[in-house]
């Protein structure tokens, strides 16, 4: 049963009433609060959904001071509420540090389904699945790598589980009381992107009317997770690399350097290697990062961490009662292919306990694409002794 508190600031009680009712309907205790100052000074929550209507400073000011004030062991997390006109407005609100956004009008499920993933980003790292062979080595070895200071790049299909191996090794790393920040170099425009990492004085550029920190001042004493590191321009590339040699930086428009210390993960699912051959990647830059490799196998290749990962998953998303695979979901899934790896996994089950009748989710609650070239013969050591044992529908 979920206890968690959630901080919840909007002027308009009608609205924020229907808000309420999901959530304590949810099991989650609301501290409601109608004015941005007010959630600033208390302190009862680490997820704060947060109107765009506050009525005594911005969205995006509320945001930047509630990461100023937040505990440094515990950032909070901040979710805006924006209206269909306001799509800027939540992307200045994530540039500020907030973890996510919501559209009005939006349905109770995409509530609940949003604050379980960040939810999850609280989770302590010992929830890592890993029973597979490869798996626990691939840990052992992100271990080793925790203990120095070393660039560590991470590569795998997409769906793997990057960035929370990422993590991983900021946790276990004498950083691990400082932040952790994590950039898609993929997601942001590439004109913005570099505000973005090394941040901006006011008058840099059109629309830039104050000065605003980077990501890389933000990890400063932690560590930075550069994802989808393939991505970034040659231009950018040569900017990032005297970052990594001099470490220190220089905010856009600016010419005063701010030193670093910091640890950088690069995560990619390119062949960097084949970039740097085909001239899209520098080589110079490419050795910079890989000074600690960690590669993050495909989940069809460790298939004995499938059916943990769907029983953890369960855990994680399931409402009511408990339940648990029928022994012809357990055959499903392990014959499966997962294309799209623990993402997908994750999705297929959210989707299954909404469909599932009852205590078992069967093999049609799945509705796993029915697609010969994505159906693996599974070895029978790899098959757990519930299967044949659970009950089914």
């Amino acid at each position: 049963m979920i206890t968690k508190t959630i901080q919840f600031i909007e002027p308009d009680r009608q609205q924020a009433q229907q808000v309420i009712q999901v959530l304590e309907q949810a099991g989650y205790q609301v501290d409601y609060l109608t004015s941005g100052k007010a959630g600033l000074q208390s302190r009862q929550a680490a997820i704060t959904l947060v109107s765009s209507s506050l009525p005594d400073m911005s969205l995006t000011e509320w945001v930047r001071y509630s990461q100023t004030v937040a505990d440094t062991q515990q950032r909070r997390i901040a979710i805006a509420i924006v209206d269909q006109h306001e799509g800027l407005l939540a992307a200045e609100a994530m540039k500020a540090g907030a973890t996510d956004y919501l559209l009005k009008p939006f349905e109770p499920s995409q509530l609940l389904s949003l604050l379980a993933r960040v939810e999850a980003l609280q989770k302590p790292m010992s929830d890592i699945v890993a029973e597979s062979w490869r798996s626990k080595q691939i840990l052992q070895l992100a271990h080793r790598a925790a203990c120095t200071h070393a660039s560590v790049l991470i590569t795998g299909e997409s769906g793997t589980g990057k960035e929370v191996l990422a993590r991983y090794v900021h946790q276990q790393s004498p950083r691990s009381k400082m932040p952790f920040v994590a950039v898609n170099c993929a997601a942001i425009p590439e004109s913005m992107l570099e505000a973005v990492l090394f941040g901006h004085v006011k008058g840099a550029f059109t629309g830039a009317t104050g000065s605003q920190s980077g990501k890389f001042e933000e990890a400063n004493g932690g560590t930075i997770l550069l994802d989808e590191i393939a991505e970034m321009s040659p231009a950018l590339q040569a900017k990032l690399l005297r970052v990594l040699q001099e470490r220190e930086v220089e905010r856009v428009g600016s010419h005063k350097t701010i030193k670093l210390d910091i640890r950088v993960i690069a995560a990619t699912n390119k062949d960097l290697r084949v970039a740097v051959q085909e001239g899209v990647f520098r080589e110079d830059l490419y050795y910079r990062l890989d000074v600690l490799p960690l590669h993050w196998p495909p989940l069809r290749e460790r298939p004995e961490d499938i059916l943990p990962l769907a029983d953890y998953f369960i855990a994680k998303y399931q409402q009511g009662s408990a339940c648990q695979l029928s022994a012809d979901a357990q055959q499903m899934m392990m014959q499966y292919h997962w294309p799209g790896n623990i993402r997908e996994l994750e999705n297929i089950i959210q989707r299954a306990l909404v469909m599932r009748h009852g205590d078992f989710v069967t093999s049609q609650d799945l509705m796993l694409p029915v697609d010969s070239s994505k159906i693996q013969a599974i070895k029978p050591e790899y098959m757990p002794a519930a299967v044949g044992s659970a009950g089914t529908e």
